[in-house]
């Protein structure tokens, strides 16, 4: 399993979002999410809870995320 930086339980954003110009990221309405854990047999891929609506994500890059931080919450 990969190193990873997302404690388990936490709440995450984004930290690579949509280019100007284009589609806006799917997750980016659902926005923070909750980071439930590394895929085992999928490294570096995470499973993720939708704050507002509770939808499952499921495959996404862990790189591409980060916890809130205090401020943010």
């Amino acid at each position: 399993m990969a190193k990873i930086g997302l404690r388990m339980l936490s709440l995450v954003k984004l930290t690579k979002m949509a280019q100007s110009g284009s589609p806006p990221h799917p997750l980016a309405k659902d926005l923070p999410l909750i980071f439930l854990g590394e895929i085992p047999n999928m490294p570096d891929h995470g499973v993720f809870i939708g704050h507002k609506t509770g939808r499952a994500y499921v495959g996404y890059h862990i790189a591409d995320f980060e916890e809130l931080g205090p401020g943010e919450i």
